[in-house]
């Protein structure tokens, strides 16, 4: 079964690398995946799969049946979706449209689950029904969640859920699995503090809100450190400073701030949103000042099910042997909605390995670019995941 998988994704490797370099070629961002949502399905359509499209907006599921039958739905998920950035590359099949990019890998993650569809298509060597799901608006835009309020688990018996993302820093050629959390949750939040305005010669007339946004900016960082367990990962980050006219001699009326707050766990987000609405409030008190904050709701956290974690690893161990076969390395504090379905139905989420941290690998950068080269073996992961947790006899 091994060479079988692996001979699959070999087999279709310049397909595949075809079809990634057209999408990276031609991005598109959320809920905007017209070209990238028909192509796909055009594709499954020409390997004989039953196709579904407009879930979710743009979302495509191809459906293949196995030579068996038997009462097993599993399905597979990759991400479509372009980032709002600029690359910078210059190769031939660089972003021609300004602006956006696949500066994630999910060009190399729909072409790697397009040729897992065209290997098993080929060859339904599996006893079950696969559902291959292509998602749009991961960036950010919970797409995964329109799915699903667009009937996803409703309309299609699915009983597990298995994702993959490329991950930088980890060499090529290997795989990491958790069997717990892996991304973390984020939740966004805006910061409003109220004083009052005047001159900059005059301080003593006004009530500066750049110096009560300065005190709790500090504040603010202590909540991690002096608030949540040390045996804990959190992150809060203030990304946005908004305040001021442009001129050099006025102190503005308003201040206001923005960030995310980052965790594993519902407690611990849920003390840090008690912390954060207590130290606004009150350090603005403390300089006579009014302040407020509104939750912007995110991503919850990703975490696997140790039971379909361990066929992951199982199954990665067969293909790249154990040296190459990592188990629960450091969870990533980024974050990922393939959290939504795996808050429906048990599952698991791996990283596959793309190299090192350098400009062309770093997810992100204007620089990315999927390594062509792990193509054959995301789709024989794939390959292989579906032969082994499909019931033979």
């Amino acid at each position: 079964m091994f060479e079988t998988a692996l001979e699959s994704g070999l087999e279709w490797h310049s397909e595949m690398q075809a079809w990634r370099r057209d999408l990276h070629k031609h991005p598109e961002i959320a809920y905007a995946e017209h070209r990238t949502s028909q192509k796909v399905a055009d594709l499954l359509k020409a390997m004989g799969l039953e196709v579904h499209t407009g879930i979710g907006e743009t979302g495509v599921v191809g459906v293949l049946k196995g030579r068996k039958t038997a009462d097993r739905h599993i399905a597979l998920r990759a991400d479509m979706d372009a980032l709002k950035l600029t690359e910078l590359n210059t190769f031939a099949h660089a972003s021609c449209h300004q602006g956006q990019m696949h500066g994630c890998g999910h060009d190399g993650h729909t072409a790697m689950l397009l040729g897992a569809a065209a290997a098993l298509a080929k060859n339904p060597e599996f006893a079950g029904t696969v559902y291959f799901i292509f998602q749009p608006a991961e960036e950010g835009e919970r797409g995964a969640l329109r799915m699903l309020e667009d009937g996803l688990f409703k309309r299609f018996p699915i009983q597990e859920i298995y994702g993959m993302h490329n991950w930088p820093g980890l060499p090529a050629g290997e795989f990491a699995v958790h069997s717990g959390p892996v991304m973390a949750a984020i939740n966004g939040f805006d910061i409003r503090i109220q004083g009052t305005g005047g001159h900059g010669g005059m301080p003593d007339k006004v009530n500066d809100p750049i110096i009560i946004a300065a005190q709790l900016i500090n504040a603010i960082q202590t909540i991690i450190s002096r608030n949540l367990s040390p045996i804990h990962s959190g992150v809060i980050s203030i990304t946005q400073i908004q305040g001021g006219s442009g001129a050099y001699n006025v102190i503005p009326e308003t201040v206001n701030l923005r960030g995310a707050i980052r965790t594993f766990y519902k407690a611990d987000l849920e003390l840090t949103y008690a912390r954060l609405r207590t130290l606004v409030e009150h350090t603005a008190a403390a300089f006579n000042a009014q302040a407020s904050i509104e939750f912007l709701e995110g991503a919850s956290a990703t975490i696997n099910h140790p039971a379909q974690a361990e066929e992951c690893y199982a199954v990665v161990k067969d293909l790249v042997g154990m040296d190459k076969a990592h188990w629960n390395p450091e969870p990533s504090m980024g974050a990922e909605d393939f959290a939504y379905f795996l808050l429906e139905r048990p599952g698991a989420y791996i990283w596959i390995g793309n190299g090192g941290l350098d400009n062309s690998h770093a997810l992100h950068s204007p620089y990315y670019d999927f390594n062509d080269e792990i193509l054959p073996l995301g789709a024989a992961y794939w390959v292989k995941l579906v032969q082994s947790l499909s019931p033979l006899s």
